[in-house]
């Protein structure tokens, strides 16, 4: 049986925690920040933890984890 690949957007956008969660960076950051408040800006610093549904979602395209 051949090796599986894993999506390469999957291994720049996300990181899976030792327990298993996956974190994923904020959306609505790149352009647009004008007509964000500066609450919303801030409070999407840093990364945020996707839901169960999703985590299995992206765990799918990453057959061997990532590092």
């Amino acid at each position: 049986m051949p090796k599986l690949k894993t999506k390469s957007s999957v291994k720049k956008r996300f990181k899976i925690t030792a327990t298993g969660k996956v974190l994923a960076g904020p959306g609505k950051k790149r352009h647009g920040l004008i007509n964000r408040t500066q609450k919303a800006k801030r409070q999407n610093r840093g990364s945020q933890v996707l839901t169960h549904e999703d985590g299995l979602t992206v765990k799918q395209w990453t057959p061997y984890g990532l590092r």
